[in-house]
């Protein structure tokens, strides 16, 4: 009922990597573990639901062939709809379930929701949408029917009724739990997900099902004089899919915007190493070493998406410098130096220009060469007014600049390069973030 996927309103780095795999998957042949996790997860379900129907006692229930197969039927429309949901996605399944729990004999619930699951699956493959052996990998959704089966049916099959509402929490929570239990296990057998990030994952969707759920109970009240009582919930699952298509469309524009600005980000990459062959090299570098910091400082992938962008580009506005200034031998006349100074406007500039996305990151190129004590430029910012992400660059940034050479001078000696940059932590640079460099290098600080 739930899995590790995506999205949020500004989609995240690792949810946008989420979203691709997920969707490149769909159409391919399973992998051998989700062979091993289709087997184990989904050939026990079925297992399960057949030991299940074998010591439920007989149901009074008696409804028609027909309300069967539109319950049914109903379930695989709910399952077909996937909404992406924070990490994960959910499905309006609820509707369906939540009556069928009180309309069909318990016993055959979870071959109803096997049926419903294979249906919207096979609907999915003739789309051409999924490959065939995923059709029955979708199985593995299913064990979380063993949960409101089990507590109902130790509560005796009987109508809904309010004064019944705390088993009713019972049942959703005993639910909850299955779920968790299976998409856990299926998660760690696939991708060696833990189960502490599956339950991170599922929390928002989690909200979804129990709103759902209410819902659900609703139309299981008016199925309580009439089998088919449960059809009352076809139209909000009809006015569900267009919504689901629309957030689908509206997913796509975003993975495609960031895609853009990915290749905008990286063809100005080229830009500058076309310009001035060092210039590129060197941003590069610092791509490499200041990703590695972030991931030293624990940031989030947003900001090491922004950390990378900012470390590819913090030099783009060197474009508008004049060359015989960039590669002077010798030191920067006062002109000459407020010239090359401008570099970072002229950056910002730029990123403004290209907007979105890059605008954002033009605005902390901007602040790559303030300084910790305030004695930086363009705008003399100082301590934690300056962006994270700025001061990792300025430091990855002048740690690279010391250990290749320039024009004007040969490069230093790492250890010396370490001895430097320790020696204005606190004052050119922000000390956190010295420390998180030297852990980076792989080595312990200079004494």
């Amino acid at each position: 009922m739930a899995n590790v996927a995506t999205h949020q309103a500004t989609l995240d780095p690792a949810v946008e990597d989420a979203i691709g795999d997920l969707r490149a998957r769909r159409p391919r042949e399973l992998a051998r573990r989700e062979w091993l996790s289709s087997l184990a997860l989904g050939g026990g379900f079925l297992v399960a639901a057949t030991i299940a129907a074998a010591l439920l006692p007989e149901s009074d229930r008696r409804p028609g062939i027909l309300v069967l197969l539109l319950l049914l039927a109903a379930y695989g429309l709910a399952f077909r709809l996937d909404f992406e949901v924070g990490t994960g996605f959910a499905v309006p399944t609820q509707l369906v379930l939540v009556p069928m729990l009180f309309v069909a004999p318990l016993a055959w619930v979870p071959f109803l929701v096997a049926g419903g699951i294979v249906l919207g699956g096979a609907i999915d493959y003739a789309r051409r949408s999924i490959h065939i052996e995923r059709v029955f990998l979708s199985l593995v959704n299913g064990w979380y029917v063993f949960g409101p089966v089990a507590v109902l049916s130790a509560a005796g099959e009987a109508p809904p009724a309010l004064a019944s509402v705390p088993v009713y929490i019972g049942a959703l929570a005993a639910q909850l739990a299955a779920d968790f239990a299976s998409s856990a296990a299926h998660e760690r057998l696939t991708l060696g997900v833990r189960p502490t990030a599956q339950l991170r994952a599922m929390s928002l969707v989690w909200l979804v099902d129990s709103a759902l759920a209410s819902v659900g109970l609703a139309v299981a009240f008016a199925a309580v004089d009439d089998d088919y009582g449960f059809l009352l919930a076809l139209p909000l699952i009809l006015l569900l899919s267009v919504f689901a298509r629309e957030r689908r469309l509206h997913i796509d524009h975003a993975l495609e915007l960031s895609a853009a600005y990915r290749g905008t980000a990286f063809l100005l990459g080229d830009v500058v190493e076309a310009d001035d062959a060092y210039t590129g090299t060197h941003s590069r570098e610092v791509v490499d070493l200041a990703v590695a910091v972030a991931d030293e400082l624990g940031l989030g992938s947003q900001e090491r998406r922004d950390v990378e962008f900012v470390a590819l580009l913090h030099d783009v506005g060197k474009v508008r410098i004049p060359k015989e200034i960039i590669n002077k031998p010798g030191p920067l006349t006062e002109d000459e130096r407020a010239l090359m100074n401008t570099h970072t406007i002229e950056g910002e500039r730029m990123l403004e220009k290209v907007g979105g996305l890059l605008g954002q990151v033009g605005a902390v190129v901007r602040s790559c060469h303030e300084r910790w004590d305030g004695g930086g430029y363009p705008d003399g910012l100082s301590g934690e007014e300056i962006p994270l992400v700025a001061r990792i660059v300025a430091c990855c940034d002048a740690y690279n600049a010391m250990t290749t050479d320039r024009p004007y001078r040969a490069a230093l000696p790492e250890h010396e390069a370490r001895a430097e940059v320790e020696r204005h932590a606190g004052g050119q640079f922000d000390p956190t973030v010295v420390e998180a460099l030297f852990r980076a290098l792989g080595r312990s600080e200079p004494s």
